[in-house]
């Protein structure tokens, strides 16, 4: 963990780019969904008030680098250039490995690219503070969950390098698909109910960031809170068994070129 900490800590200027850019992006953002909201009855939005749209957005402007869904193809790159002939040799299997350096780079964004959009929505718009106490805890187990979830999801699009040579079209659909399924686009809850309920209970992918939002932000009642967060953890360990099960399945075909 501590060498994927480094890693992204020697990157500072990288780092205050990105938080920039967050911030910009969560203006436009959260304008939009506020007008949304004052064009609904009753001013509520997908059962969302303004207060509550407004952390949704900022709070998830300053997770999405901590989760992590985009940017991240070092495995694909080391499949295609043989390198990853050598992550084969240590004693660390390599899913265990990857997932540790994406856990110390989580921890080094969530202190430095988490607090910035947060602390500039809160100056700019009203947000709503946690009123049960069990909501904190519970944000902070998500917020973990979605780090790992999001590991195992990043792990087989870039796993598919080994079928295919070249993983870049499998990352550019899931750089599509990933914004609009984990609710950074917009609140899922927007959709219709049994869609949003579809595509909670069968894919990974809502619990990237919608539910440690709809969480923190407690748009549902303590029990579904936590029932959330345990089908986030059940949609975890499985992502990351497939990406173990992916891992050993291909290392029997792999073959690098030249040796």
């Amino acid at each position: 963990m501590w060498s994927g900490f480094r890693r992204y800590a020697t990157y500072r200027q990288a780092t205050l780019a990105g938080s920039f850019t967050n911030i910009v992006f969560g203006f436009l953002r959260c304008y939009v969904l506020l007008a949304v909201a004052a064009g609904a009855a009753g001013g509520l939005a997908g059962g969302y008030d303004r207060r509550q749209l407004a952390t949704f957005v900022w709070v998830g402007q300053g997770l999405l680098n901590v989760v992590g869904i985009w940017g991240w193809n070092d495995l694909a790159e080391r499949i295609r250039t043989g390198d990853i002939a050598a992550d084969l040799l240590r004693p660390v299997p390599p899913v265990t490995a990857y997932l540790a350096a994406d856990l110390g780079r989580s921890g080094y964004q969530m202190l430095t690219r988490f607090a910035p959009p947060v602390i500039v929505g809160a100056l700019v718009f009203p947000l709503v503070a946690p009123s049960r106490w069990q909501t904190v805890p519970l944000f902070a187990a998500s917020v973990s969950l979605a780090v790992i979830g999001s590991f195992g999801c990043r792990y087989l699009v870039n796993a598919t390098a080994y079928w295919l040579g070249d993983a870049r079209g499998p990352l550019m659909f899931w750089t599509l698909g990933s914004g609009v399924l984990a609710g950074l686009f917009f609140p899922l809850r927007l959709l219709p109910e049994w869609l949003t309920i579809t595509l909670w209970v069968a894919t990974p992918i809502p619990g990237l960031l919608q539910t440690p939002l709809d969480v923190l932000v407690e748009r549902d009642g303590p029990a579904l809170q936590a029932g959330l967060v345990a089908l986030q953890a059940i949609w975890a360990v499985i992502m990351v068994a497939l990406a173990s099960l992916v891992q050993r399945r291909a290392e029997r075909k792999l073959v690098v070129q030249g040796g």
